[in-house]
């Protein structure tokens, strides 16, 4: 029977895995709970190919329980009662060690159908994920559950298990000559996913052209193979929301380089709108005014971009990208509007000064003088009067942030407001 390269060598020890080494090292947590041979119910959460099942499957040898394994994404109620069965003294004296991969694809009652046996002891939990269980496992879980987050993994870790399976793989055929840069092409492409690594170096192996009872391995169809596999992404996981707090963040934080990898990422993706909206929402953001032209500049970028689609929308929204990460930055607006909007859902506001209604109620009973004063009749196009209401009159939502621009206005308006 037919096994993928990624499962038949397998580690079967903590020393063989790669990556992890914040959990899984000499000292690390997991690793130290492991050893310990007390298992609690645990989460495991982190992207696809990171050694989520591996470390469960090396759980599971050690213990002393007997295992079921089940897929959230195929199983249901029925597999949860058939495993439940198993709980008598004579089958599972130990109790049951449950992994139970992609938890997130469960449903509420689902979950809630294993708490009984987790609070009693009699199942322990193991569960992966790779979306944040927070948002994807219910509380009455997570409470009973450790969550251990698996990273992903390096390519110079990746690296260690990509020499392992061609050493594997050479054996199994019988030898086989690797051109040089292959296995680091490899280990770099494939996204931080170890299987889909090691998936690589079974197809290399199983297509590449086989002379004098050797397979040659070229650097070119390493290349074929890892097309576009380093891309980690799903437009509703986590992924997906990462990219995009990334983006926004390297632009909030003035680093161009790191703006324009992830708006590559983005578009790499197909996902030019959402690369578009957000940095329309950091022109105003995180720029506001310092630039006040920022918005009309990005807005000419993303027009352009929308009208010439993809390849060649990736020039403006480059040259939007580093502009944003280039110019100056206030979030002055941002917290003005902010604040005068929780203030209003509290409740602080009051009736609007006389002087500023309008004036449809004169002479249907309210006759009386409006007395609001026409800035444009005064010197400079000022005048002191009141504008919010009388309960909130003194509140102040605006602060000129430390930039030219809004300290060129502040210093304007203070010689105005001064009378000078």
């Amino acid at each position: 029977m037919y096994r993928p390269l990624a499962d038949e060598i397998r580690p079967r020890s903590l020393d063989d895995m790669v990556g992890q080494e914040h959990i899984l090292g000499q000292n690390g947590l997991l690793r130290r709970i492991i050893e310990s041979g007390n298992i609690p119910n645990m989460i495991f959460y982190g992207p696809s190919g990171s050694g989520k099942t591996t470390a469960a499957n090396i759980i599971a040898a050690r213990t002393n329980r007997v295992l079921h394994k089940l897929n959230a994404t195929t199983a249901g109620i029925s597999d949860i009662k058939d495993m439940i069965s198993d709980l008598n003294p004579i089958m599972a004296p130990n109790g049951i060690l449950l992994y139970l991969d992609e938890i997130q694809y469960f449903n509420k009652k689902q979950q809630q159908s294993l708490l009984e046996f987790i609070e009693n002891g009699s199942v322990t939990l193991i569960a992966s994920t790779t979306e944040n269980p927070y948002f994807y496992v219910y509380n009455a879980i997570l409470s009973r559950c450790t969550v251990f987050e698996f990273k992903e993994v390096t390519a110079k870790e990746t690296e260690k298990a990509v020499l392992r399976a061609v050493d594997y793989m050479t054996e199994k055929t019988g030898g086989a000559e690797i051109e040089e840069g292959v296995v680091p092409y490899i280990s770099q492409a494939c996204g931080g996913d170890v299987r889909k690594a090691l998936n690589s170096v079974e197809l290399l192996f199983s297509a590449g052209v086989k002379r004098d009872g050797k397979v040659y391995i070229t650097l070119e169809d390493a290349k074929t193979v890892s097309q576009k596999s380093a891309m980690r992404y799903d437009r509703a996981g986590d992924a997906h929301y990462d990219i995009i707090s990334a983006l926004q963040k390297s632009l909030r934080g003035s680093d161009p380089d790191a703006a324009l990898h992830y708006l590559a990422r983005l578009l790499e993706a197909g996902d030019m709108l959402i690369a578009c909206r957000r940095m329309l929402v950091v022109a105003s953001e995180d720029v506001g005014l310092a630039y006040p032209q920022a918005i009309a500049i990005v807005k000419a970028c993303v027009d352009s971009a929308v009208q010439l689609g993809m390849p060649e929308a990736r020039i403006p929204l480059a040259e939007a990208a580093v502009f944003l990460a280039t110019a100056p930055k206030s979030n002055s607006i941002y917290k003005a509007i902010n604040t005068a909007i929780r203030d209003v859902q509290q409740g602080r506001t009051g009736d609007i000064p006389r002087h500023l209604q309008n004036v449809h109620a004169d002479g249907t009973g309210f006759e009386r003088e409006q007395g609001y004063l026409y800035p444009h009749d005064f010197p400079k196009h000022y005048v002191k009067q009141q504008y919010l209401p009388d309960a909130i009159k003194d509140l102040k939502y605006y602060e000129y942030g430390e930039n030219k621009t809004e300290q060129a206005a502040k210093a304007y308006w203070e010689l105005i407001k001064n009378g000078r």
